[in-house]
């Protein structure tokens, strides 16, 4: 997932088996002793008992014996518990110990946010917001890809439209390549108002293409305008045709999304 910046602490995150794991190592990094506080959290029977509950909740395979046997321990003077005893006594799934490079004590993100609150309630709270902020701009990135990637399922059955409609037979790979490209051109002038080259030339020191740098709205609108473009070729409209019509369509289409992204903001 990445990482956290909490009140100037970089905290890691992974992603264990597609769940979010916050590093508790990472959240007491700058705090004299740090490391020791998780286990002196680890031994307080209230932490027990919580994390006996979660795990009885979300983990078939917890080992509700052997925590029966702990919490019996739990509060003796004598009690002394690490993550590695937890896991390896209760097969727990909750919190876990890593070693290599983003080594350390890892927990599910409910038992690292009770573990904020008890170094402090209000590092927890700016924990869980930064990692809600996290979480949003993962979803926005996410909702990007799924666009692009629509837009290139798309752009295949509009290919699939030209070669059945527009090549001859007899070309060669040369020249139906030549007619693809303009045909994404056809797309690229109706939308972004210049072809693929002109876009190149203009911004010489950016990689990728144009659609790259494209919004999600006009991504959306890529992915309607080549569905379209796909129906307007099987009816036999020419190219300029075709283009007249698109443009007009990516002119309103656009004007409803980015009307719909104002309200939405506001």
């Amino acid at each position: 997932m990445g990482k956290l910046n909490v009140d100037g602490t970089e905290i890691q995150v992974l992603q264990i088996e597609e769940d979010d794991y916050i590093s508790l190592t990472d959240m007491v990094r700058k705090i004299d002793n740090g490391p020791a506080l998780i286990e002196k959290w680890l031994r307080n029977k209230n932490t027990i008992e919580f994390l006996g509950i979660w795990e009885e909740m979300y983990n078939a395979d917890f080992n509700a014996a052997a925590y029966e046997e702990i919490m019996l321990e739990a509060g003796l003077n004598r009690f002394i518990m690490s993550v590695k005893q937890w896991v390896s006594r209760t097969n727990s799934k909750g919190i876990v110990a890593k070693a290599g490079r983003y080594g350390g004590t890892y927990a599910y993100k409910d038992i690292a946010f009770e573990f904020a609150s008890w170094v402090s309630p209000q590092f927890k709270l700016y924990l869980i917001k930064e990692f809600e902020r996290l979480k949003k701009e993962e979803q926005a990135l996410l909702g990007w890809s799924a666009k692009r990637e629509l837009a290139k399922i798309n752009y295949r059955i509009h290919t699939d439209a030209i070669k059945v409609n527009l090549i001859p037979p007899e070309l060669t790979p040369q020249q139906t390549s030549v007619i693809y490209a303009s045909e994404a051109d056809v797309l690229n002038m109706a939308l972004f108002g210049m072809t693929a080259k002109q876009w190149r030339d203009k911004n010489p020191d950016k990689k990728g293409n144009i659609r790259d740098y494209a919004s999600i709205n006009e991504l959306i609108c890529l992915s309607n305008m080549e569905n379209i473009n796909a129906v307007l070729i099987e009816d036999g409209l020419n190219q300029k045709e075709r283009l007249i019509k698109l443009n007009k369509i990516a002119i309103h289409q656009m004007s409803i999304l980015e009307e719909q992204t104002t309200k939405i903001l506001k």
